[in-house]
């Protein structure tokens, strides 16, 4: 329902002034009935209001799902419905819950190169401005940082450091292909002096060293615990000393069906890698003090996810 709804631009249509049924369906090339019976179940479903015959955007999908927007969210929908994520997973999760893993060939959606992550570059940096922007804030706004963001993506996690702190150096490291959308947000932020790129796989590319941060965002959870274990050795191994590793996860508590976010992504996991999950901080600090950091301190946030900052 949410899904048509964005693809007909009936969150923009309303913005723009068409509110009822007849206008709308003549704003969004769609029959009357359909638009009748779309927005009445919206309403339904609290993402629209109605008096009168006349429809109205609520604030949250005036301000999220207006394409005109600078907070628009509705691009996400290409990554999260798109077939890969759909069709090719939940819709065959039955078999994933019998093998025990996705049915993806290889490693699945972390497969050399996949397609996807350059869509999820491009659509979801939206929804990761929260984190980015808190991460950001843990860390140093002044004096000289040299920072390596891993599975870099959309690169908003390291150019928002490079714009709190004028004096850091950002290092994002992805497939080539994703890099290219990376580049381009630096550039529209204005940091593209202070980014550069490493282009691989980061369990195979040299990472060099001499970091004072490695951000580890939304990483961890495609791995299995000894593969995970392999990457912050290789990351402690390329901190300076006294450096930090940053990482982004969901993060369930130790009954695993709490915070409810956090709990659900395993489900994700499930169904689009071998061996990958939603670990609790328990796990997750005790794969950091294998690789050898020490001082694993978890900061919550106000979403499905949790940072922590470990030392070397």
């Amino acid at each position: 329902m949410l899904s048509s709804a964005i693809d007909l631009g009936v969150f923009t249509a309303l913005a723009e002034g068409a509110d009822t049924a007849s206008d709308l369906a003549a704003k969004c090339d769609a029959s009357e009935r359909g638009i009748r019976i779309l927005c009445d179940t919206l309403v339904v479903s609290n993402l629209l209001r109605k008096q009168d015959g006349r429809y109205q955007n609520t604030p949250d999908t005036a301000f999220f799902l207006d394409r005109r927007s600078p907070a628009y969210l509705g691009g996400v929908k290409e990554f999260l419905c798109g077939p890969e994520m759909m069709a090719e997973l939940f819709e065959n999760l039955t078999e994933s819950v019998r093998r025990g893993g996705t049915l993806l060939p290889g490693e699945g959606t972390v497969s050399p190169e996949n397609p996807v992550w350059v869509t999820f570059a491009r659509v979801m940096a939206p929804l990761m401005m929260p984190a980015a922007q808190f991460i950001a804030d843990l860390l140093p706004a002044t004096g000289a940082l040299k920072l390596l963001d891993i599975a870099a993506g959309h690169g908003l996690f390291g150019i928002s450091v490079a714009k709190r702190n004028p004096d850091a150096e950002i290092v994002a490291l992805d497939w080539a292909p994703v890099l290219e959308v990376s580049r381009e947000n630096a550039a529209k932020a204005g940091v593209s002096d202070r980014y550069s790129t490493i282009a691989g796989s980061a369990f195979d590319v040299d990472f060099g060293s001499g970091y004072d941060v490695v951000l580890i965002t939304n990483f961890l959870h495609h791995f299995d615990a000894p593969t995970n274990e392999t990457i912050l050795r290789k990351v402690h191994a390329a901190l300076k000393p006294g450096g930090r590793a940053v990482t982004l996860e969901f993060v369930p508590n130790d009954d695993r069906v709490s915070p409810l976010g956090a709990a659900r992504f395993a489900l994700v996991m499930l169904s689009s890698t071998q061996k990958g999950d939603a670990y609790t901080f328990r796990e997750l600090d005790a794969m950091l003090g294998n690789a050898g950091f020490t001082n694993n301190v978890c900061h919550l946030m106000e979403t499905d996810q949790s940072v922590i900052i470990s030392t070397k």
